[in-house]
């Protein structure tokens, strides 16, 4: 039996797997242990596991875990990234995405040319990411138009947009509480919230690499209050900065006490700092042993957030293929454009379809399953497939 996404039994088989995890050295032991009592480990744990020197056998504690909520289950969906405009009033020292509103290769989608950019996939996919600049002229009048128009023209597709800096942003322009804002843009179409902008929950760091966007407890804020109001959102972390391994901890654990009360985040979304183009010479960048490190690291601390993501639009798809096999159980989806990740560095191929997910997932030894924006629809699928047509490649 499933309930979204996950297996009804899975903790006590969570405890069978955990123990049958050989080789544990005294740490890892007792780390395991307070796993197996309650399920729930501590921020001391968290930075033990991300300084211990093992770390095979941490990923190994994590796949045990993932695969007591999913078994070899890999989740992916069929959706489409347009990203609405690259004019931002904010200029964040780590984002290569963002131009002026008098820059030469400025951009702003109007509403019928965000339906033009989505028209040519429509057939094929079920949901519309969107994540943009803070335009100065666009309040939630815009996005309510924009959400509502496509909702009407399509409506079958999800829509998952905004991130909290955006939706305080709409607020503010529109002199509208959070919450009316997001009653408003709910009311529009929007179903869901993708979870970006969380950097590092740590706000000495975000003075340092994203001065001006939302304070961390007004992200927690945000979100809070999407989640009263039924809206589910992801959550993100972005690591390889200037933070430390307890600041990391610390972001995990506010999203884990977050969790506790509203039971509103529905995937966890850890991605590395892509330096190129970027303006942040100081960052201490992620290894990929790191990066897996920081993915298993989060499974294992985030006991009530279901799923954890390999994003492959931001690691690639060789790191992807050996996250799923150490706690993701996601990849994200077909995403067919993307430019915030890419002005960043990202070469992760944009021409990927059902077949080419399929097959990465499968080269892992994992089961694909396609899944909705919201985890509540669930289809084994295997490759072949047909793929999604490329007749756009980029959103202008």
């Amino acid at each position: 039996m499933r309930t979204p996404g996950l297996f009804e039994d899975w903790r006590a088989t969570q405890v069978e797997l955990l123990e049958s995890c050989e080789g544990l050295d005294v740490e890892l032991d007792a780390i395991r242990n307070r796993l197996n009592i309650g399920g729930r480990i501590s921020a001391a744990d968290g930075i033990a596991l991300l300084q211990h020197p093992d770390i095979h056998a941490v990923m190994k504690l994590a796949e045990a875990c993932k695969q007591a909520r999913f078994g070899s289950d890999v989740h992916f969906n069929v959706n489409l990234h347009v990203n609405q405009t690259n004019i931002c009033v904010l200029a964040c020292r780590f984002c290569a995405f963002r131009r002026g509103l008098r820059s030469e290769d400025a951009y702003a989608l109007d509403v019928e040319g965000y339906i033009s950019s989505i028209l040519p996939y429509a057939e094929f996919i079920d949901e519309v990411h969107s994540v943009g600049g803070l335009h100065p002229e666009w309040d939630v009048d815009h996005y309510r138009s924009l959400f509502s128009a496509t909702r009407e023209r399509f409506p079958h597709i999800s829509i998952k947009a905004l991130t909290a800096v955006e939706i305080r942003h709409l607020a503010n322009l529109s002199s509208l509480s959070i919450r009316d804002t997001l009653s408003r843009l709910k009311e529009a179409g929007l179903g869901s919230i993708p979870g970006g902008g969380a950097e590092i929950l740590a706000d000495s760091v975000r003075e340092i690499i994203c001065k001006g966007k939302e304070s961390s407890q007004e992200y927690l804020d945000i979100h809070r209050t999407a989640h009263e109001l039924d809206i589910p959102s992801n959550c993100t972390m972005l690591f390889g900065t200037v933070e430390n391994v307890e600041d990391r901890i610390n972001h995990l654990i506010k999203l884990r006490e977050l969790q506790d009360e509203t039971s509103g985040f529905q995937c966890f979304v850890p991605y590395p700092f892509l330096p190129d183009s970027s303006r942040l010479p100081e960052a201490q960048l992620a290894s990929g042993n790191e990066i897996l490190r920081m993915i298993a690291v989060s499974r294992l601390m985030l006991d009530n957030i279901p799923h954890i993501k390999a994003y492959r639009m931001n690691i690639g798809d060789s790191l992807t293929e050996l996250a799923i096999r150490c706690g993701a159980d996601d990849i994200d989806g077909t995403v067919i454009q993307e430019s915030i990740m890419h002005l960043a560095g990202s070469n992760a191929s944009l021409r990927h379809g059902i077949d080419d997910l399929c097959r990465l997932i499968e080269r892992s030894g994992c089961s694909a399953v396609k899944r909705d924006t919201t985890y509540s629809r669930f289809e084994r699928v295997a490759s072949p497939q047909t793929n999604i047509p490329r007749t756009l490649a980029t959103v202008r």
